[in-house]
């Protein structure tokens, strides 16, 4: 009798949303001592900016667990449960993009997507994997090769018959798309950090409209302005006193 709540699927699904809610960026990233990852870069706490904030080993790690977590929670509920595996992974998803530890403000669910993507139909996350590779291999945005390939993985389990899971993955596709409506604008603009490019060397940057804090813009703190604008002597009209 203990352990019968193991057996009702919706049990899963909150358990996979605690999971999910983990923040493993914000937790690598204070580990490796580099402070809050929210107050880094775009302040996200996804393996992108933890790569900006601290380093390829801290973004691998955030990688490994951010997917292994919704792994677990497809894996687990699938193992308990019938159903658990997609409530499963629907509350781990959930949980990576809306954690209830740091209000609800979470990642944009790319890696989350991969591991559930990975314990549900293996071929769907190897999909996911190869897509991800070849779009940032050609174009050089992590956002777009996240967008390409969270597009690209539900026509695996689709083809193969697996509806509940070609809707799961849609489902979170349609997230992923949501959560990026900045960088889709920024890609639409020519605007978005490349791979492997310093933010400063973007032109998003040097508009103003990268993700970047804004104390880490040219100009913020006056440094970048030239004398005649810290002095206030910028051209514009003058206020008589």
């Amino acid at each position: 009798m203990g352990t019968d709540f193991l057996s009702l699927p919706w049990f899963w699904l909150i358990a996979g949303y605690i999971l999910g809610s983990i923040p493993f960026g914000l937790i690598v990233t204070a580990l490796v001592g580099k402070g809050d990852v929210r107050k880094v870069g775009s302040g996200n706490i996804g393996t992108t900016n933890v790569l900006r904030a601290g380093g390829k080993g801290a973004a691998a790690a955030t990688l490994i667990l951010d997917a292994g977590k919704g792994a677990l929670a497809v894996w687990l509920g699938g193992r308990y449960a019938m159903g658990g595996d997609i409530l499963g992974g629907i509350g781990a998803f959930v949980g990576h993009c809306f954690p209830i530890f740091l209000m609800f403000r979470g990642g944009k669910g790319v890696a989350t997507y991969l591991g559930i993507a990975l314990a549900l139909q293996p071929l769907a996350g190897l999909a996911f994997a190869v897509v991800w590779l070849l779009t940032a291999a050609l174009f050089r945005y992590s956002s777009l090769a996240g967008l390409a390939a969270s597009i690209a993985a539900p026509l695996v389990p689709l083809a193969m018959g697996r509806w509940d899971a070609a809707l799961l993955l849609a489902g979170m596709a349609a997230m992923v798309i949501a959560k990026h409506e900045d960088n889709i604008g920024r890609l639409m603009r020519g605007e978005e950090s490349r791979l492997g490019r310093k933010p400063a060397d973007s032109p998003a940057h040097r508009s103003g409209d990268d993700d970047e804090d804004e104390w880490d813009r040219p100009g913020a703190d006056g440094d970048d302005l030239r004398p005649a604008e810290r002095a206030g002597d910028y051209g514009g009209p003058r206020l008589r006193g």
